[in-house]
């Protein structure tokens, strides 16, 4: 129909009712994309205003740990050489600490043997590490190669922590077996003994066994051809305030009561390095600073969605809260808790660590002053932040109304969703109304179409038939 309309009269049907339901839609169409706007702009704007405040939250929590003022450090001078760490119970105090030698860990090589040798019967090979260790069975077969008995070690030994591999010698034509173990410590080297004759060539070390329950082994270093040692296990060496002493691993416990050291590289004879335990004021500083940086993105976000900006000769830019009495609410119960003394003696307000409000509402760090009262007050600073009384705790209280499930913001939120779900609703109702609207018009208009090519066809015939009547003059 609406391809043909208005053939009758002439008219452009189509095009009239289209502007008719354009016009009577306009209005409607504009208010619901206002209010779509609107209500699109504050979801956004209150979903970043929630963020800020969701991570000023998780910083004023992790700052309201007492376990954070209670921490321990143990600082190393030279952290290539020696690391540190200390428990809660480590007691502050500086240590020299000189490390002579690391710990070390046995590898031990098989004495050498032609490549091409293989196993002109079987046996059996005891894995010792250490030679009062518990003996571990290798059982080996006639024919067996370097490699075989490289893989049968390997499979027999991959739970005690030691390895072997095969070392070629190219321009001699021979090869070694070598053991790796990753236990270091004095009397932790690796022995390979057996009592089968075709396996002498793979027997390491000797342990006099005259006294079975402290055997004593006998491991030389590798010299020709024969089988030894290649790195001895050993213990690490080291000094602490001048006292010699030793550890079978280069992680070190209680040496310094509750202090972990970890000995990583040899010292300069003579020259020990610093390790200084104390409290972690700079694990403290730098959770502050999280606060203050998440403080001001706070304020930052709250003044962007609040402020109308003018940008040239443009319209200005409008924040999606401005105006909004939740934000400002918010705002000024937080600068009023920020603002506010606790009952300390030294420390009463923010401003007496150095940190301090600016013109823009954020807060700055004094380093120099705050690092001052961090090594002066330490437990000062402590009980200002911390405890059922302390800054964060109190500001926990000012923004948790705001964030929590069923919140001011989350209510306020879910309000602007149901009424952007309700405005397609509508735009849904809108279409289907408006489509009846072009409905009932095509109708209306066609029958008056249809009405007035009668009415024209009538006319039509009544002109003819009067111009045939007798006496009627013709015009020329």
């Amino acid at each position: 129909m609406a391809g043909i309309t208005g053939i009758g009269s002439g008219m452009d049907i189509s095009g009239i009712v289209k502007a008719l339901v354009n016009a009577e839609r306009a209005p409607k169409d504009a208010q619901l994309a206002r209010l779509e706007k609107a209500s699109t702009t504050k979801f956004s704007a209150l979903g970043q205003l929630k963020s800020s405040i969701s991570d000023l939250q998780t910083a004023l929590k992790d700052l309201n740990k007492e376990s954070l003022f209670d921490k321990r450090t143990a600082t190393s001078s030279n952290t290539a050489m020696v690391t540190g760490s200390a428990t809660t119970n480590a007691l502050a105090g500086v240590y020299q600490v000189e490390v002579k030698g690391l710990a070390s860990a046995s590898k031990v090589a098989t004495q050498s043997m032609a490549s091409t040798t293989t196993l002109a019967s079987g046996g059996s090979l005891q894995v010792r590490l250490g030679a009062d260790g518990e003996a571990t069975d290798v059982a080996l077969s006639a024919g067996d190669d370097l490699v075989a008995v490289r893989n049968k070690l390997n499979e027999a030994l991959k739970d005690k922590g030691i390895s072997a591999n095969i070392v070629n010698d190219p321009a001699g034509g021979t090869s070694r077996l070598v053991l790796t173990s990753k236990e270091t410590g004095a009397g932790k080297d690796v022995y390979i003994e057996t009592a089968d004759a075709a396996l002498s060539n793979l027997r390491i070390g000797s342990i006099d066994r005259t006294d079975p329950d402290n055997p004593v082994g006998s491991l030389a270093a590798v010299s020709g051809a024969a089988a030894g040692f290649l790195t001895r296990a050993t213990d690490a060496e080291f000094t602490v305030d001048g006292l010699t002493l030793f550890s079978p691993t280069n992680t070190v416990s209680n040496a310094i009561p509750d202090v972990t050291l970890d000995l990583l590289a040899k010292t300069e004879a003579g020259k020990p390095l610093t390790v200084t335990v104390g409290q972690d004021t700079a694990g403290v500083k730098s959770t502050v600073k999280k606060f203050v940086d998440a403080y001001n993105k706070l304020i930052t976000t709250s003044n962007q969605l609040t402020n109308v900006t003018k940008v040239g000769d443009s319209a200005p830019v409008v924040g999606g809260l401005v105006g909004d009495a939740t934000v400002r609410t918010l705002v000024n119960g937080v600068r009023s808790e920020l603002g506010s003394s606790s009952s300390g003696e030294t420390i009463k307000t923010l401003a007496d660590l150095g940190i301090t409000t600016q013109r823009d509402g954020t807060l700055k760090i004094d380093d120099a002053r705050f690092d001052k009262q961090l090594a002066a007050n330490y437990d000062a600073m402590a009980g200002f932040f911390t405890g059922e009384q302390g800054l964060m705790n109190r500001l926990d209280k000012r923004i948790s109304g705001y964030v929590q499930a069923g919140g001011v913001l989350e209510q306020r939120m879910n309000s602007l969703q149901a009424t952007i779900k309700d405005v397609d609703k509508q735009k849904d109702a809108l279409d289907l109304r408006m489509t009846k609207v072009q409905d009932r018009l095509l109708k209306q208009f066609n029958a008056m179409g249809s009405l007035v090519g009668q009415l024209n066809s009538t006319s039509d015939r009544l002109a003819q038939a009067l111009k045939s009547l007798p006496g009627v003059v013709k015009g020329e």
